[in-house]
C-alpha cells in the first residue's frame, strides 16, 4: 500500500466514524448515564466489533455473509432487536443525577459495556457489507494482504477512537447540567426514542444498499 493510498483511506476513515450511526449513539448514551471513564469500556467494545468485521472481510467471509439470504438477515434482525432493547433500557432508566466527584455512578460493570459496545458494531451487518465494498478499493491484490489490512485496521481504530471519546467526553460533560429529574427523564426517553428509530432504520436495511 502506497503513502497516497493510504492517506485517502486514512481520511475516509474519518468521514466513516464521523459519521452519525449506532456506535457514536452507543458512545454518547454511555457518557450520558456512566460518564467518560467508565464509557471508555464502551469504545473499547465497539473497536472489537470493528476488528471482527474487519476479520470477516479479510478473511473473505464478507463476501459471504452479503450473499447469504439466512445469515444476512440472521444478524441483522439481532441487531434491530439489540437496538430496540437498548432504546427500551435507556427510556425506562432511573431519572438520577449523576455527579462527577464522588457521586454516585449508574452501576455497570467493565464487561457489561465492553459486551454493549461490541454488540452494537458486530451485530450491523450494514458496516460489514460498507465494508466489503470500500477496503478492496485499496488493497493491492498483488502485493501482500497481512501488512494492508493492518494499515487500514490501525487507520479506523485510531479515528474511531477519538471521535467516539469526544462523543463520550460531549455526553458526560452535559451530565453536570442535568440535575432535575424531568430533564434526565426527558433525555433518557430521548436517546431511547433514537436508538428504537436506527434499529428501526436497521430493519430496512437490505442487500446492495450499502
Amino acid at each position: 500500500m502506497s503513502v497516497h493510498t493510504w492517506l485517502a483511506f486514512f481520511a475516509a476513515s474519518w468521514l466513516i466514524s464521523l459519521s452519525p450511526g449506532a456506535g457514536a449513539l452507543s458512545s454518547m448514551t454511555a457518557g450520558l448515564r456512566y460518564g467518560f471513564r467508565r464509557g471508555v469500556w464502551n469504545i473499547l467494545g465497539l473497536q472489537c466489533g470493528i476488528a471482527l468485521m474487519l476479520m470477516v472481510v479479510a478473511l473473505g467471509l464478507g463476501a459471504v455473509l452479503a450473499a447469504s439470504n439466512l445469515a444476512f438477515n440472521a444478524i441483522k434482525w439481532f441487531g434491530v432487536a439489540y437496538l430496540v432493547w437498548l432504546g427500551v433500557q435507556q427510556w425506562r432508566a432511573e431519572a438520577r443525577p449523576w455527579v462527577e466527584d464522588g457521586g454516585e455512578v449508574i452501576p455497570a460493570s467493565r464487561r457489561a459495556l465492553v459486551l454493549r459496545g461490541f454488540l452494537v458494531n458486530a451485530s450491523n451487518p450494514k458496516g460489514v457489507v460498507f465494508m466489503l465494498a470500500v477496503l478492496p478499493q485499496f488493497i493491492n491484490p498483488h502485493a501482500p494482504q497481512a501488512p494492508q489490512y493492518l494499515a487500514c485496521a490501525a487507520s479506523l481504530f485510531i479515528s474511531d477512537v477519538v471521535v467516539m471519546c469526544g462523543y463520550t467526553l460531549l455526553a458526560a460533560r452535559v451530565l453536570t447540567l442535568l440535575r432535575e429529574p424531568g430533564h434526565i427523564r426527558w433525555t433518557n426517553r430521548v436517546f431511547g426514542g433514537v436508538f428504537v428509530g436506527v434499529g428501526i432504520l436497521l430493519a430496512g436495511f437490505k442487500r446492495g444498499a450499502a
